[in-house]
């Protein structure tokens, strides 16, 4: 397990706002934002998937396009997923909360992908929503070596997301909608996932951003 090396959100906040301040592109940006990441899950991985689906998208399905990513060989930018609803995607995409997955059963039952994961060691992912209004654009991820979080982990690698909002922005005509999205946590034996803020979880969710 790696140790717990997590800088004081404060010189968090202030070292990468500095630093920000020099970035003249997302991709300048995002790097300094990883840099920093990787002091909070050092030996994880770090990618921001941007939300793409548009209404000629299946209803019930959510379309990803990985924007960043901090190990470009197994994950590359523009690599594309499509996500039906799960528990994850309701806590994400309906709810717009934090999603916290700690251990490998967890991200075993969340990831389809779980066995590229696997050959990287990760055991713990912090999804954060980028959100637009009640619109979540994009996902902020940190996976994790280590089975589970300290609280003063998860809230900088929060604060990372709200610092990378500036570079990433929602795509135009981006909407998806899903049915009966409350029925998806019953769907499952027990929670995966500690989530913070609560929302109240509606039947019909549909979102749409011009």
């Amino acid at each position: 397990m790696d140790s717990i090396n997590a800088p004081t959100t404060t010189a968090l906040t202030t070292e990468l706002l500095d630093d920000l301040a020099d970035s003249r592109t997302a991709d300048q940006a995002l790097q300094r934002i990883d840099l920093h990441r990787s002091l909070i899950a050092c030996g994880g991985i770090f990618s921001i998937q941007q939300n793409v689906t548009t209404a000629h998208d299946a209803a019930g399905e959510i379309l990803l396009r990985r924007f960043y990513s901090s190990e470009g060989g197994a994950f590359p930018v523009n690599g594309a997923k499509r996500k039906t609803l799960t528990q994850w995607t309701q806590c994400l995409f309906v709810q717009g909360r934090v999603f916290v997955g700690e251990g490998e059963d967890v991200l075993a039952r969340t990831f389809d992908d779980f066995d590229q994961m696997r050959a990287h060691q990760l055991r713990s992912v912090v999804n954060v929503p980028m959100m637009h209004g009640n619109l979540c654009y994009a996902t902020f991820n940190v996976f994790g070596t280590r089975v589970s979080w300290q609280p003063e982990q998860i809230l900088a690698i929060r604060l990372l997301a709200l610092t990378a909002a500036r570079w990433v922005h929602p795509v135009a005509g981006l909407s998806y909608s899903f049915m009966n999205a409350g029925a998806a946590a019953a769907a499952q034996d027990e929670p995966m996932a500690a989530a913070q803020p609560n929302r109240e979880v509606e039947t019909t969710r549909s979102l749409r951003i011009n």
